[in-house]
């Protein structure tokens, strides 16, 4: 099989309770962007750990270059000319941008680390991609879209013949897709094989050659990008079609229920004023580091020491941490589910019910019955795939993660819900499933402000957008005049 640089035949993975990989098979030839898709829970991250070392396949054998390898750890994954940018980031927040670069290949002095070396060697190689990074910059301090870009120079830079890319934009922008594109056609063009992990569809065509479909953990079929269509793929994906992407059903909205003023950090968010209406989605865009995350923050207690004034439902609010925005009637879904949201180690039950523990804990009597009731609807409202309740979060699938975190903070019954990038990670099904709950949750009166990176998510589900440029409201844009180019003309201005 000269053609084919990778060939992964007949790859079962079992969990406690889950046959995660039935027979999968996938090919992939030199200089080709192969893209897997399917659902949240089809088995994608794992086969792909599979492939980096991560797990261990129960059955099934690898071949790359036509030799039959073992694959049984991080380290003979890399031996093999294997890097995988994971969804999940996995760099060391507390070191620096160089130090992560190049952990486990740092320039050695004799038995000490070269660390004027290393920082150069790395400033340079972020400067060769046009990044605006600082090399000698501590991870942790980034935003996560400057972290993801971290992590793909980091496998980049590791020179492999088998490169794998799992949701590599769900966090960066435009300009910072076009530069992944762009090293992606060089590294094809030199004979490295890439693997592309994706939910968005318009990424396909513009970057990939052929694309492989799983379901349930099945292999599905492998069509050319160029010869299939959209719907097909989503059909093959979902084993039905999705009539109605977008739900929606506009309607006029209500009363004002927050209202902000003046509201600033001190360093990202200045000034910031906006009004939210019962019975409405509030879009809020702009570029990365506008400051929507952080103003959200500020609302929800996060912040400490911010300005400007709120008022809930009339009367004058005043939030300094979560447990006080929570009883005010506010839910946030943050950005990022793994650091700031979710209780990776622990159930879902547990992830599902603890912002509601006095509905069934009363002083030391727990009712477990009242529990599993209240576990077990948002997991059907959700449709979120468990196979039961004590399933540990951390092997769900990213965007069952997600449904998870939204129903947790459904669960409190809020008045305002704020969703900070509520699909990202998340396939076409389950956004659509998504969609549909926030519509049901606005039809009852519940005022959603939803962050989104994604413009078409923000122009088909918003009732009206907010855009914000440097940390400052640039502009509202009505329902009749919401567009890319509006909302990009104050987002760039």
């Amino acid at each position: 099989m000269p053609d084919f640089l990778l060939v992964m035949k007949n790859i079962h993975k079992r969990f406690p309770g889950v046959h995660a990989l039935r027979g999968v098979d996938f090919e992939l030839r030199r200089g080709e962007v192969h893209a897997i898709i399917g659902e949240n829970g089809a088995g994608k991250s794992t086969l792909i750990k599979i492939l980096a070392g991560i797990y261990t396949a129960d059955e099934g054998e690898i071949v790359i270059d036509g030799a039959k390898v073992d694959i049984d750890g991080v380290v003979s994954s890399k031996a093999q000319g294997i890097s995988v940018i994971h969804q999940e980031l996995v760099l060391a927040p507390s070191m620096t941008v160089a130090e992560n670069i190049f952990l486990g290949r740092e320039s050695m002095k004799g038995l000490f680390i070269d660390s004027r070396k290393m920082h150069g060697d790395a400033q340079r190689l972020l400067d060769s991609f046009n990044m605006d990074l600082d090399a000698e910059a501590i991870v942790k301090s980034l935003p996560i879209a400057k972290r993801q870009m971290v992590e793909i120079v980091k496998a980049i830079s590791e020179n492999s013949r088998i490169l794998v890319m799992d949701e590599p934009t769900s966090s960066i922008s435009d300009k910072e897709v076009d530069f992944l594109f762009a090293t992606m056609r060089a590294l094809a063009a030199n004979g490295v094989g890439i693997i592309y992990i994706s939910h968005k569809m318009s990424e396909l065509e513009e970057i990939c050659d052929r694309v492989s479909v799983l379901r349930d953990g099945a292999y599905v079929g492998t069509e050319v990008v160029r010869e299939a269509s959209k719907d097909k793929l989503i059909s093959m994906m979902v084993g039905r079609e999705l009539t109605n992407y977008y739900t929606r059903d506009f309607r006029p909205p209500g009363e004002v229920i927050l209202r902000c003023e003046g509201i600033s950090d001190g360093k990202m968010v200045k000034g910031a004023s906006f009004e939210l209406r019962a019975g409405e989605i509030l879009g809020f865009a702009g570029l990365v580091g506008a400051g929507r995350s952080e103003l959200m923050k500020c609302l929800f207690g996060l912040t400490k020491g911010f300005t400007g004034k709120l008022w809930i439902r009339g009367k004058e609010a005043r939030i300094s941490n979560p447990i006080q925005a929570t009883a005010a009637g506010l839910a946030l879904v943050p950005e990022s589910r793994k650091d700031e949201a979710a209780y990776l180690v622990q159930s879902v039950r547990y992830n599902t019910t603890i912002e509601v523990l006095p509905e069934f804990i009363k002083f030391i009597f727990v009712n477990r019955d009242k529990e599993d009731e209240i576990t077990s609807h948002y997991i059907r409202l959700m449709s979120t795939k468990t196979p039961s309740l004590e399933q540990k979060l951390i092997h769900l699938s990213g965007g069952n993660q997600q449904k998870v975190i939204i129903g947790r903070w459904l669960a409190s019954h809020p008045g305002i819900l704020i969703l900070d990038e509520p699909t990202r990670g998340v396939d076409v099904g389950a956004k659509s499933e998504i969609y549909a709950i926030m519509n049901e949750l606005v039809k009852e009166g519940i005022g959603i402000i939803m962050i989104s990176s994604e413009m078409p998510e923000i122009i088909n589900m918003s009732d009206r957008v907010y855009v914000m440029n440097q940390g400052r409201i640039a502009g509202c844009l009505e329902r009749d005049v919401i567009s890319q180019e509006n909302i990009m003309r104050l987002a760039a201005r």
